[in-house]
């Protein structure tokens, strides 16, 4: 018996050899694979950002004097964006259309909105509207209160005015 007990006390001892060598191997190896799998960061750190709505640059609109924006993501001159609007009750956008397709989400507020060929619609938070590319369509903060809404644009901002807001757009500022 005592040569049993010598030849499995060298496969223990095999065994905690190959458990070694194995571990030596599989750590590095787990370590390798979970940076794998964790996403790459992002070239440009300011991307992550958290705004609180308090927080938010808005600034007056260049085109709708009722209106302000604060872009919160993207670049407008160049690529998709994400703009936060605020407007007083009351409120018109005349009718436009961007080359983009357009998404717009009721988070406060009464938004009636309407596109060309289609019905107007009221929506309120948690409503949303899509325009796509070169669709002619309006919106206006239609409640008594005012509203606040994310737009979103998947590609380079524009915008071109239709009908009677296309002449006064076309019209320089101090002629008006």
């Amino acid at each position: 018996m005592a040569g049993l007990d010598r030849y499995f006390a060298r496969l223990r001892n095999l065994d905690m050899t190959y458990r070694a060598v194995l571990g030596l191997l599989i750590v590095p190896l787990l370590a390798i694979m979970s940076d794998a799998a964790r996403p790459a960061d992002a070239p440009n750190s300011s991307a992550h950002r958290i705004t609180p709505l308090k927080d938010a640059p808005f600034a007056q609109d260049d085109d709708v004097k009722c209106l302000q924006g604060a872009l919160e993501n993207g670049n407008p001159d160049t690529g998709p964006s994400t703009f936060l609007l605020k407007a007083p009750a009351g409120c018109q956008v005349a009718p436009h259309y961007h080359t983009a397709e357009e998404q717009l989400i009721v988070i406060r507020g009464s938004v009636t909105t309407g596109m060309q060929g289609m019905r107007d619609v009221t929506l309120t938070a948690g409503g949303i509207a899509v325009m796509p590319g070169k669709a002619v369509h309006w919106f206006s903060c239609s409640g008594k209160d005012s509203c606040l809404m994310a737009v979103t644009f998947n590609q380079k901002y524009d915008i071109v005015w239709v009908g009677a807001a296309a002449a006064k757009a076309a019209t320089p500022a101090a002629q008006r």
